[in-house]
């Protein structure tokens, strides 16, 4: 049986002292009309969210996942989230969730109903997608052209390619691309040839026993999973790295995974029509992991 949880938020000043915020919140009917017709998030995609993953009641990285939406309220310009108060809200949509399987809890902050006082916010919870196939079997990936070099992000910051925003229909173009293409998603390439991000995930590539992903800057959103699985490699006595990675080193490297909040660790089968291998038993080592109680 799929679940549903939604609750409105009143934003609360960064500074509040209080540290009880159950007064700001409204539980709503998640089928139900619930913003205005001139909510801006809608209009225009301009707000910013976070997608926190849930496995057996459990949210994952939540400090992880507040402190990059402060980061992206920061570039976008938007009022400061209290952390102690989204915290809290994200702990009463977990109290909601089963003591079992997976899923997903979301945060958006808008800038609110056009002309309007205040910024709108809630947070949502539901059952996660099965993503067992994605995990075991794998999937294959093509490579799109984002349209910019890997300098445009300090030329032009005011394309909050660093912030996860709610302007995400160039992502789901590039998925639907990838699926015209025969693959079941997208790598994003610099057109000056350097690996970026996936439309949804992070990259993350191995040579021998070490892993790199490309190095965090202006042009990528920074996964927190790809955070996480590096310190826990890392801990297992594996180099990791960032790096620039050249569009090359897809091909040629021994094993390679999209990795995600939700999806978890997708191993890539093949990038381009040119298949890659995939290593099972590390892949489902990582999930394993990724899978377990992290705060």
């Amino acid at each position: 049986m799929t679940w549903r949880f939604a609750l409105l938020i009143e934003p609360a000043a960064s500074d509040d002292p209080r540290t009880d915020f159950a007064d700001t919140f409204a539980v709503v009917d998640p089928t139900s009309p619930a913003l205005s017709i001139g909510e801006l998030s809608t209009q225009r995609g301009d707000g910013i969210f976070e997608s926190i993953g849930v496995v057996a009641g459990h949210p994952q990285e939540v400090q992880a996942h507040l402190e990059r939406l402060a980061q992206s309220a920061r570039l976008c310009d938007l009022p400061a989230p209290n952390a102690a108060q989204w915290r809290q809200a994200v702990a009463r949509a977990a109290a909601e969730s089963p003591a079992s399987g997976e899923g997903v809890i979301k945060l958006i902050l808008s800038r609110g109903v056009e002309h309007g006082p205040a910024p709108t916010a809630w947070v949502t919870a539901a059952q996660a997608a099965d993503n067992t196939a994605a995990r075991t079997r794998g999937i294959r990936v093509v490579t799109l052209d984002r349209g910019y070099d890997s300098a445009a992000p300090a030329r032009a910051p005011w394309l909050l390619l660093g912030a996860k925003t709610l302007s995400y229909a160039v992502n789901m173009a590039a998925l639907r691309e990838a699926k015209r293409r025969g693959a079941d998603d997208a790598i994003f390439v610099s057109s000056d040839g350097l690996v970026l991000e996936a439309p949804t995930a992070s990259v993350i590539l191995r040579f021998g026993d070490r892993f790199v992903t490309p190095e965090p800057s202006g042009a990528i959103l920074h996964g927190t999973t790809q955070v996480s699985l590096f310190e826990h490699l890392a801990a297992e006595g594996h180099e990791v790295a960032y790096e620039s990675i050249p569009v090359a080193d897809l091909a040629r490297a021994d094993a390679a995974w999209l990795v995600s909040s939700v999806r978890l660790a997708a191993p890539i089968t093949a990038v381009d029509g040119a298949e890659l291998a995939m290593d099972a038993e590390l892949t489902a080592s990582v999930n394993r992991y990724l899978l377990s109680p992290r705060d």
